[in-house]
């Protein structure tokens, strides 16, 4: 079987312990349930084929909480990069109740880490000084030539659609200016009246690979959401991969409602490609969202590997389960998860999972 191959070649490549396990089960499942009909339930929950993996995310560390812990009130969104001196650098999205719905995020916050576990403010951008009605995920990278670092983020670009945006690029994440924000990612024009074209992006994760920039974003088409695949010579102009309405991941199983790109973590052969996504018949499955898994090799072809169920949700859940916004990382031998979690007081805070790999 051509997927047993495959497994065969990435364990022996990798010879990483839980990588190894991760992607042998998910396979494995993947492939065992793929003529099946999918778990789906009434509220989000871990099928017994993927518990071995998801019970390693029941440890963690807070990192950042809401400015008031209290419904609704959100930290999250994290993106995070490690300098060439060993710092850790956070953008992080706070958002408040006091604003409406899906206009709530008031403001990228900067944050620096020796350790990358204890975080201190160092720099904010309010929506008022860019100015724009709101934000949500912010995405956070180090240019590979010049080391200068780059923010963008996403919002309705002059109160009109939402747009991906771009500040002007820093020698230092406090010196990130909030008014040298523009457009880089925007919908294209109707080509027809009834043309079903994605109407705005949102939440980017960028990742430099392979010699380019990928930004993988949701669109929203018919308000579906979906990933969509971008790629960038210089981080400043875009061009979609493929056509320009095609996604890369199909809305089915438990994440037949939305479905959205978290992170891509570099596995030496192919790429580990985190995505969220809900249920339609999840309470709220617009903000109620758990994680699953795909792989890829060239990061346009993905394979779902997490059909049965998600393999991360809130294990301190409320009314939501939400785990999602997740950024992964290889840190000192060890893979290092920056997820916002939902409470059990439906509040979120950013969470640190830490997986060792043998």
């Amino acid at each position: 079987m051509k997927l047993k191959g495959l497994l065969k070649k990435i364990q022996n490549v990798m010879k990483i312990g839980v990588i190894s396990l991760l992607l042998s089960i998910c396979i494995f499942y993947g492939t065992a349930h793929a003529q099946k009909s999918v778990w789906v339930g009434p509220v989000p929950q871990i099928a017994e084929s993927l518990k071995s993996i998801s019970n390693k995310f029941e440890n963690y560390d807070v990192v950042l909480e809401p400015d008031v812990n209290a419904a609704e009130y959100w930290a999250g969104a994290p993106s995070v990069v490690q300098d060439e001196n060993g710092v850790f650098w956070m953008a992080a999205r706070m958002r408040s109740p006091e604003y409406p719905r899906g206009l709530r995020g008031y403001e990228i916050r900067i944050l620096r880490s020796d350790d990358g576990k204890e975080f201190k403010k160092v720099h904010r951008i309010g929506r008022e000084e860019v100015p724009i009605p709101g934000f949500e995920r912010p995405a956070l990278l180090i240019d590979p030539d010049t080391k200068k670092f780059k923010l963008y983020a996403c919002g309705p670009w002059n109160n009109g659609p939402w747009s991906i945006i771009k500040f002007d690029d820093a020698d230092d994440p406090i010196n990130f200016i909030p008014s040298s924000a523009k457009p880089v990612i925007q919908a294209p024009e109707r080509q027809y009246p009834r043309d079903v074209s994605v109407h705005e992006y949102k939440d980017p994760y960028i990742i430099y690979t392979q010699g380019k920039y990928h930004c993988f974003v949701i669109g929203y088409i018919r308000k579906n959401e979906r990933i969509f695949h971008y790629i960038s010579e210089d981080g400043e102009n875009w061009q979609p991969v493929g056509d320009i309405n095609q996604p890369v991941l199909d809305l089915t199983g438990w994440h037949n409602f939305f479905i959205r790109p978290a992170s891509v973590l570099p596995l030496g052969i192919g790429y580990l490609f985190v995505y969220e996504g809900s249920s339609t018949q999840w309470y709220d499955p617009v903000y109620n969202l758990g994680t699953g898994f795909g792989f890829t090799f060239d990061m346009q072809n993905i394979i779902d590997l997490t059909i049965d169920s998600p393999i991360a949700i809130s294990s301190t859940p409320g009314d939501f389960y939400t785990w999602r916004y997740s950024d992964w990382h290889w840190v000192n031998g060890e893979i290092w998860i920056y997820a916002e979690v939902s409470k059990e007081n439906n509040s979120h805070e950013i969470r640190l999972f830490r997986i060792p790999t043998n």
